[in-house]
């Protein structure tokens, strides 16, 4: 799957040559990665993971806000954006984990404070948990930490891994990506971002090395261990809302609070499942605010 010919690549100089926050950029590498990172600002250190099928672009209005305050860095998970992999990668989530840290390792960055949206979430905290980062607060944009019920629970994974199986599938999808249909697809998560996001969105959707990490992080995301082992994440805990996320119902929030020591729940009202895109400014206000009661800033 990541065989694919060099023009199936996304390239940096090309496809990234109107990236956002561009000049923050870099390439690092690590962990059998060749990282694109942005990092930015001065202060408290701060990182920024992505969820499923984003990159660093999601943060292009919250980073600079953050590194206001923050040293931030903000990199393209595994098998997404920019970031290349030396071998195909594992992108399981203890997979994901072990990249990870293995790129903070290498870059000598302990976070105080980590924000990650939906699965970015879920990484976060999975590194707490494994006590590889001590950050003072855990912000989760949207999170998912709980596995789908039902039949879902088993539905959709196995017709990710069906279609990261085979090799057609990424560039069917791929081929498929214009700004129309992925205008389509980001509404059907309860959020209204402008046209420069949805042709960033689509860019990626179009390369199927991008979509063939999406639908391989999909194939095997499995939560039901850090679904068991919440109760005893240590950093305090901010979850932020879109009251209209169809993607992640906004009530998951509250079920993972009550699971959670004192974690606290923030919802935004009209914005949905990219709710840091759609309201910046208020996702930076909260974030200030709960890093200051945790006595970061």
């Amino acid at each position: 799957m990541f065989g694919l010919s060099s023009r199936e690549h996304l390239d940096f100089a090309h496809d990234g040559a109107d990236w956002p926050n561009r000049e923050a950029s870099v390439f690092i590498e690590a962990g059998g990665f060749k990282w694109h990172v942005q990092r930015m600002g001065k202060g408290p250190q701060l990182l920024l993971l992505h969820g499923t099928g984003a990159s660093t672009h999601s943060f292009a209005a919250l980073e600079p806000l953050l590194a206001r305050r923050f040293e931030v860095v903000a990199p393209d998970l595994p098998g997404h954006g920019f970031t290349a992999a030396r071998k195909a990668p594992d992108l399981s989530l203890p997979g994901m984990t072990r990249a990870i840290e293995a790129l903070l390792t290498a870059i000598d960055f302990r976070p105080e404070v980590v924000v990650g949206h939906s699965a970015g979430a879920a990484i976060l905290a999975r590194l707490c948990l494994d006590l590889s980062i001590s950050p003072k607060l855990l912000v989760s944009l949207n999170g998912a930490f709980l596995p789908f019920g039902g039949a879902a629970r088993f539905l959709f994974p196995s017709m990710a891994r069906l279609l990261f199986l085979n090799p057609l599938a990424p560039r069917l999808f791929a081929w498929s990506a214009n700004d129309a249909s992925v205008a389509n697809l980001l509404r059907g998560t309860g959020s209204k971002i402008g046209r420069r996001g949805v042709e960033l969105y689509a860019r990626l959707l179009a390369n199927p090395e991008h979509v063939a990490g999406a639908l391989g992080m999909m194939a095997k995301w499995d939560l039901t261990d850090l679904r068991r082992d919440l109760p005893d994440l240590e950093p305090d805990v901010l979850l932020i809302v879109g009251q209209t996320d169809k993607a992640i119902p906004p009530q998951a929030a509250s079920e993972v609070a009550a699971e959670i020591p004192g974690a606290v729940v923030e919802t935004i009202p009209h914005a949905g499942h990219l709710a840091h895109e759609e309201e910046p400014e208020r996702v930076c206000e909260l974030i200030l605010t709960y890093a200051a009661q945790s006595g970061v800033l």
